[in-house]
């Protein structure tokens, strides 16, 4: 049965502190909506310029938190600091698009979006493009408070990244095991839903927090403004150089509706993977994710909610294939094992449905970026699909119908 990696020294003396500062100030730990308003507006922000939405989501993000999350105090921490980030993110971005009001009219070219299961290859192939100069892939700090990156130059876009090292070298040094399965930092590009949810709709809020109730009923939930403000934040960072945007998130395959709505023309690659393998793959980095902030961790509860958001997610994305908008999308599904097998193939089908031209030498452009991006460099992840209460045979054959193409 999987286990959370011992702490560090250095670690647990970060979790002893914080338990004690929520004895002694437990105000500040207090996962109540009218405290994570007040937070959200101390800075003179208003609650009338959060985005559309956000008061019933966050009530059911904060008791999702409090009630299933079974939450440390660094875990209670970081959902208030999500939700307040998130609102005042939202208020930033309505004061600013009321004062530049053509940022929303600029054009852009159809993004190329990366998205499938949990562990399908998603991370390599969006870093793989990224490196491509005409490409372009947003970065933390940017997803983050897109408003403070709208028109500054090199330099102080720099000193606005280096800044937001920190963060992720505090999370690396709480939990050093997160680097071998998904790395994260200040200079590497980042999955889209760091620059969503400014409504509390966000699919990502589930990869690090147990959020039983709150996924159930952002199910339920259209999610087409969120889409729609997550173009207005790109519309924001763009720079006008002509790079066309590539993004990335597993989430999306359970919003393609939503995502081929606010992007009209996007190229959309599926990534397919044998689903024992991305069911117990997302189950041990979710299992991860969450020994960071909380301390009562069951991994066969991970490896059931794991098995029922994966299904809930391809049955939404098989709904979107039989609708009459899945015709106009661009849709191209890669096999994991062809993208691992022969990465430049991938890549030239890419180029082809976007209707970009060819890289000059392929082979050259991959063993680049296998050079300054090792594939084992933080370590290997290791797992096994009893680890997390999981039968490989019967995960295949729950999901058969759901497979669209040979893994």
């Amino acid at each position: 049965m999987w286990q959370p990696a011992p702490r560090t020294k250095l670690a647990a003396a970060a979790y002893e502190a914080a338990e004690a500062d929520r004895i002694a100030r437990p105000d500040r730990y207090r996962l109540e909506a009218e405290a994570i308003v007040a937070a959200a507006t101390a800075r003179g922000a208003s609650s009338s310029d959060f985005s559309p939405g956000w008061s019933e989501a966050l009530d059911r993000y904060l008791d999702s938190a409090a009630v299933d999350g079974h939450l440390n105090a660094l875990g209670t921490a970081m959902v208030a600091r999500t939700a307040v980030s998130r609102l005042r993110a939202g208020a930033a971005m309505t004061r600013f698009l009321s004062t530049h009001r053509t940022v929303a009219e600029t054009p852009m070219a159809p993004p190329i979006f990366i998205t499938g299961g949990w562990r399908t290859g998603t991370t390599f192939l969006f870093r793989l493009l990224a490196s491509d100069p005409r490409l372009r892939a947003p970065l933390p700090a940017e997803l983050a408070a897109p408003t403070l990156f709208h028109g500054v130059d090199d330099d102080r876009s720099a000193t606005l990244i280096r800044g937001s090292a920190a963060a992720h070298d505090g999370l690396h040094a709480l939990n050093p095991h997160l680097r071998s399965i998904h790395d994260s930092g200040a200079d590497l590009p980042e999955e889209c839903g760091l620059g969503m949810g400014t409504d509390m709709h966000n699919w990502a809020f589930s990869a690090t927090t147990r959020l039983e109730s709150y996924s159930g009923w952002l199910a339920e939930q259209d999610l087409d403004p969120t889409y729609e403000r997550y173009r207005s934040v790109l519309q924001t960072l763009d720079r006008g150089d002509g790079r066309r945007w590539v993004l990335k998130a597993p989430p999306h395959i359970a919003e393609l509706s939503s995502l081929a709505g606010a992007f009209p023309g996007a190229v959309v690659v599926v990534l397919h993977r044998d689903i024992a393998e991305t069911i117990t793959s997302g189950s041990s980095l979710f299992a991860v994710f969450r020994s960071t902030y909380s301390d009562r961790v069951d991994p066969f509860d991970v490896g059931r909610f794991q098995t029922e958001q994966t299904e809930r997610w391809l049955t939404r994305a098989q709904r979107f294939r039989e609708s009459a908008a899945f015709e106009d999308a661009t849709v191209l599904d890669l096999p994991y094992r062809s993208l691992v097998a022969d990465p430049g193939a991938a890549l030239k089908s890419i180029y082809r449905a976007a209707g970009m031209e060819q890289v000059a030498d392929i082979g050259a452009f991959v063993a680049s970026y296998h050079r300054t991006h090792p594939r084992h460099e933080h370590g290997h992840h290791r797992y096994a699909p009893e680890d997390f209460g999981l039968d490989a045979a019967a995960l295949r054959e729950r999901f058969e119908p759901l497979t669209m193409i040979e893994p």
